[in-house]
């Protein structure tokens, strides 16, 4: 979700995704072929395999399947035609909704976007249609530190910002291709990184109550249980007292 709720609905599904570790890693696996088929096995000259590449690391992906799935990605191959087809959406409550996804077939993958979409009170839009509200950052978050040694560090690492959370949490923002670099610099300035990942940061936020937060919980689930899908961006925003309820 937007803001330090994100992180605490994170929290709250935690257990769910670690059953799905499985697919999780399908996933990460097909991210890293294609990235290297497309820009090359290469982690320092190619960001978006050094994205896939961190974002698998913090999955507690070993290097050694890592490593297999950029040799694939290099040598090519029949399961390294995949394409990013990226769907936009409007979801429950008028949030807007991303989908990231990898296919190698597209009537295939809309054929499952479309109805989870449909099913939790949504519609698929055009392409653009929300597009414009999301921002590819890199994000870094640090559960507990102190403030005026982090903002300092983050700084000194290239950090572009910085924000404190309500639950004493810290988000630190950098442009997606220095996402790598400034982990590396905060963590050899002592500080323990919880999580760190290229996403789509919305520019605006819609506040969901009780009756839509679920609803908006239900389509993630939905989508991200669809083989084709990567990632699922959007910019609701749920309060501590309405994820309390869920």
């Amino acid at each position: 979700m937007a803001g330090h709720s994100k992180w605490a609905n994170i929290k709250h599904r935690k257990a769910a995704q670690d059953a799905q570790r499985g697919k999780v890693f399908t996933k990460l696996i097909r991210e890293l072929v294609t990235a290297a088929k497309i820009g090359g096995g290469d982690v320092g000259t190619n960001p978006r395999l050094r994205a896939a590449v961190d974002k698998a690391l913090s999955s507690n992906m070993t290097r050694d399947t890592i490593n297999r799935a950029i040799e694939r990605g290099v040598g090519g191959g029949d399961d390294t035609n995949m394409e990013t087809r990226v769907y936009e959406g409007y979801g429950p409550g008028g949030t807007a909704v991303m989908v990231e996804c990898l296919s190698d077939n597209a009537n295939r993958t809309i054929s499952q976007v479309r109805p989870s979409f449909t099913k939790c009170g949504g519609n698929l839009g055009t392409e653009g249609s929300v597009g414009y509200l999301f921002s590819k950052k890199g994000l870094i978050l640090i559960l507990e530190a102190d403030e005026d040694a982090l903002t300092e560090a983050a700084i000194e690492a290239g950090a572009d910002d910085i924000q404190p959370q309500e639950d004493g949490s810290f988000e630190i923002y950098t442009a997606w291709e220095d996402l790598s670099d400034v982990r590396e610099a905060i963590e050899k300035a002592g500080f323990k990184i919880e999580s760190a990942e290229v996403t789509m940061i919305p520019s605006t936020s819609v506040d969901l109550d009780a009756e839509n937060a679920p609803k908006l919980l239900r389509l993630i689930d939905m989508l991200e249980d669809c083989d084709d899908v990567q990632n699922v961006y959007h910019n609701g925003e749920i309060s501590d007292e309405v994820a309390a309820l869920l």
